[in-house]
């Protein structure tokens, strides 16, 4: 049986295509498990979220969506951030910010495009660029945004990126996006991915990622010298313009 290549958000190939390059399995062998040994599923996994407020959980995850096309994983985690910080609409005429209404909202064409079907996908400068844009366009004038970007996999960089997932860890007043390298994770494929940070486990040292990328996967944990493996590997040159790019951490802050 030939295993086909999936499409994958934000990751582009040759003409434009918007999917990324799995080797075919042949017939002798075994296929690969959902997820690889670097992700645990929520489901297999939900010790913290009983035990501890886990803040960020309770207000995010209802409001993480699917992406709604293979390169909107930028806008689906953005718009998921800022409907999570702002909580239900309190009228019940007034409607959950959806993401083809949040990229009209900020009106970039740019974002726009990369976020279509086919798209490019966005860089890290980008994804800054577009949260900052989209903060200002739905009137969160109490709101900035941050970013940080590790260079080196070293225990310097590893106590920086724990204090901040540990800070943003105890209030849902503000929203971590994550721009990573999603196979480095789950174990599928390679490329450039973006989505929310849900809890951070000090103790156990992991955090739980909000998957925006639903046809494939839920919600899982990762332990954090992998998150930041995941942020510093580069883009390969399969995805055209995103090729060289490494992730990091966007802030958005009260």
């Amino acid at each position: 049986m030939i295993q086909f290549s999936r499409f994958c958000p934000g990751a582009t190939i040759g003409l434009g295509l918007s999917l990324c390059l799995l080797t075919p399995a042949s017939a002798d062998e075994a296929p690969l498990p959902k997820l690889g040994p670097n992700a645990v599923p929520v489901t297999a996994d939900a010790a913290y979220l009983r035990e501890a407020s886990a803040p960020d959980y309770w207000a995010f995850e209802a409001f993480v969506k699917p992406q709604f096309t293979t390169s909107a994983c930028s806008i689906a985690a953005v718009t998921g951030a800022l409907n999570g910080i702002r909580g239900l609409p309190g009228l019940a005429e007034d409607t959950v910010t959806t993401q083809p209404e949040m990229l009209d909202l900020v009106g970039n064409a740019e974002w726009k495009a990369l976020s279509a079907e086919d798209g490019d996908g966005v860089t890290f400068a980008q994804l800054e660029e577009f949260t900052g844009a989209a903060v200002t366009a739905a009137g969160m004038e109490a709101y900035r945004v941050e970013s940080y970007k590790p260079r080196t996999q070293d225990e310097a960089t590893l106590t920086e990126l724990r204090a901040r997932l540990a800070a943003n860890e105890i209030s849902s007043a503000d929203a971590l996006l994550i721009y990573f390298n999603q196979g480095v994770v789950t174990g599928d494929w390679d490329g450039p991915h973006v989505s929310v940070i849900g809890a951070y486990d000090a103790t156990a040292d992991k955090v739980l990622i909000l998957e925006v990328d639903q046809e494939w996967y839920i919600p899982y944990w990762t332990p954090v010298p992998v998150l930041l493996e995941a942020m510093l590997k580069p883009t390969s040159a399969e995805h055209g313009p995103l090729e060289g790019e490494t992730g990091g951490l966007v802030h958005i802050v009260k």
